[in-house]
């Protein structure tokens, strides 16, 4: 336990943003409470179903007005303009360390000169800054009244994002392409905490069968639809799709006989897949990319597009003991190519390798490293504020 000068134990509240499920970020936040389990919790809103909330170990956390809008628990997204506002209005002032887990807004809370910030982030805004135009694109905001209300308000995010950013003290990534994406846009360093992945949760398989796996959310731009296109172009390869989302019937229309699309799945069926699959398929541009990890865990190869956060979970061709193949275009193409370039392999990649890859990112490893860079910064951030200032004075008064 860490405490202050005087030996008194020091107050931390932990920050989420929304808490609506048990997915990636709830992950991270809930070893976050492992770490310090006297830490008070906040959030912009809580709607976590009751059978879901084993991860928040018991806390209820202090919310915002968001909470009691008209339409929270299912449009709380459209009400991200006011979520600058919300977040601001949390009062932490008790406490000596603030944690924020931000991907959106977090990192805009208030604290003071004497609170150490340590910001844990996914990601800055995403749709606010470099990934805009295809946000934009995407929600069919291209042109008239409503783009560019749109427009104006995601600028105005983009500067509240910026001139929030000075109210942190230290800045996590959670890799190093979301910690250059931290010096573009905020012009601040930070050091990589990558996230904690359950590789206990997926056991080692080394027999594979004759297929290959997606499994994803289907929103644009995890660009399922192009890994579809892919294999129903090449209809001696058999695809397995899970996962469900708006784009379900769109991708639906694209698929061949060789495609089977399952839907959503239990964890047990999504993992059974994940050990059977000959590899996963991955085409997104992921600030870290969980899913690639749990595959690998199970002594899964996978073929990733390159870029973004894969870069660093997968290792590609070039390493010593290789668990993927990268291709380099989100195009249906440049998977072909890939895919072609994975089977004829004259070595198939090793499902050991595959697996030793993985378990470095388990939630041990999460744990002790993010106590060690907040304890160093709170070690650091005391000495600065014990450090007495050297002040110049002047006297005012005129000699005779």
């Amino acid at each position: 336990m860490m405490t202050k000068e005087d030996g008194r134990p020091v107050r931390v509240a932990i920050v989420h943003e929304w808490l609506t499920v048990y997915a990636g970020a709830e992950r991270v936040l809930e070893q976050m409470l492992m770490c310090y389990p006297e830490a008070d919790l906040f959030a912009i809103l809580d709607f976590v179903p009751e059978n879901e909330r084993a991860f928040m170990m018991g806390k209820k956390p202090v919310t915002t007005f968001i909470q009691k809008l008209p339409f929270a628990q299912k449009k709380y997204r459209g009400y991200l303009p006011l979520m600058p506002l919300a977040i601001e209005q949390l009062d932490l002032s008790g406490y000596d360390i603030v944690l924020t887990s931000a991907h959106a807004v977090g990192k805009g809370v208030l604290t003071g000169p004497d609170q150490l910030h340590v910001s844990y982030v996914h990601s800055p805004i995403r749709y606010a800054w470099d990934l805009q135009h295809q946000y934009l694109k995407e929600s069919g905001l291209t042109s008239g009244a409503k783009a560019w209300l749109a427009r104006w308000l995601l600028h105005k995010i983009r500067l509240w994002d910026v001139r929030t950013a000075a109210g942190v003290d230290v800045f996590l990534a959670n890799s190093h392409f979301i910690g250059r994406r931290i010096k573009k846009v905020y012009g601040r360093d930070s050091d990589v905490v990558y996230p904690p992945v359950d590789t206990a949760a997926f056991s080692l398989r080394e027999d594979k069968e004759d297929f290959y796996l997606v499994a994803s959310r289907m929103v644009p731009y995890k660009k399922i639809d192009l890994i579809v296109e892919a294999f129903s172009a090449t209809p001696h390869r058999r695809l397995v799709v899970i996962g469900t989302g708006p784009d379900f019937e769109k991708i639906k229309a694209k698929a061949g006989p060789n495609v089977t699309l399952l839907g959503y799945q239990s964890f047990q069926s999504l993992k059974d897949y994940m050990q059977r699959a000959k590899a996963f398929v991955f085409a997104a541009e992921e600030d870290f990319g969980i899913a690639v990890v749990e595959a690998q865990a199970c002594g899964t190869p996978v073929i990733a597009y390159g870029k973004g956060g894969a870069r660093e979970s997968i290792r590609g061709l070039d390493a010593e003991t290789p668990t993927g193949v990268f291709f380099w275009e989100q195009t249906a193409a440049s998977i072909h190519t890939a895919l072609d370039q994975f089977e004829a392999l004259p070595t198939p990649i090793s499902p050991l390798a595959c697996r030793d890859n993985a378990i470095f990112f388990g939630p041990e490893r999460f744990r002790a490293e993010l106590k060690q860079e907040v304890s160093a910064a709170w070690a650091k951030f005391q000495q600065l504020c014990q450090t007495p200032l050297k002040l110049k004075r002047v006297s005012l008064s005129k000699e005779s």
